[in-house]
């Protein structure tokens, strides 16, 4: 595992010969499966409908915008949305927060997903890095792909909050996921909590 970075702005050329500009910051958490990115605009749309998603995470406390959701709707994109501050307070990433945003990541039956905050890079990165820790990363790796897509902007404060992140109250959990197989070909392991396991987050209507 490890991820696909792309340069902020970077664009490529669709069907019908016209540029498609990524979100700023976005890169592959897992290959067909998991996106992260910065606040997607209005030029990003048409990048984003090549990744055929069926949902977003959104870690921001402000209101989607109006065109955003438009967009959602008419791709039948669901919008799961955890209000975390963007500050640089040290409360700033609650650990509840990013567990119950790590429950929506890891069901398969959202995927693909994209992850997004404002800049993609502080509240999207504690929540991939969870993930990581989650897959059993060592945390030098979780700390590195961190500081990566964080740049020169970089907070200590995200990388303590990580290394004390404890995933172990999320055990019982992974106690009852199963191991799909998305396609015959796939040697990718996906994992699925059970209905029974978790309290099914709340859904942002769009």
């Amino acid at each position: 595992m490890g991820v696909v970075f792309s340069e902020e702005k970077e664009s490529c050329s669709g069907e019908d010969g016209g540029a498609l500009v990524a979100p700023p910051n976005f890169s592959t958490v897992e290959i067909d499966s998991i996106y992260r990115s910065g606040f997607p605009e209005p030029a990003n749309f048409p990048f984003i409908q090549t990744l055929n998603l069926k949902s977003i995470i959104y870690l921001c406390p402000e209101s989607y915008p109006v065109e955003n959701y438009a967009f959602l709707e008419s791709n039948n994109v669901k919008l799961f949305q955890f209000g975390i501050e963007g500050t640089k307070d040290p409360s700033a990433c609650p650990e509840t927060a990013v567990k119950d945003a790590l429950k929506v990541l890891i069901d398969v039956r959202n995927h693909p997903v994209l992850i997004h905050c404002k800049r993609g890079k502080h509240r999207t990165g504690c929540l991939v890095g969870s993930l990581r820790k989650l897959q059993n990363w060592c945390f030098s790796s979780v700390e590195d792909e961190y500081k990566l897509l964080s740049g020169i902007k970089w907070r200590q404060k995200d990388v303590d909050f990580l290394q004390g992140f404890d995933v172990s109250s999320l055990r019982f959990c992974l106690q009852t996921l199963i191991y799909k197989y998305q396609g015959s070909s796939s040697k990718k392991r996906r994992l699925l909590y059970g209905d029974e396991c978790v309290q099914k987050p709340q859904l942002t209507s769009v």
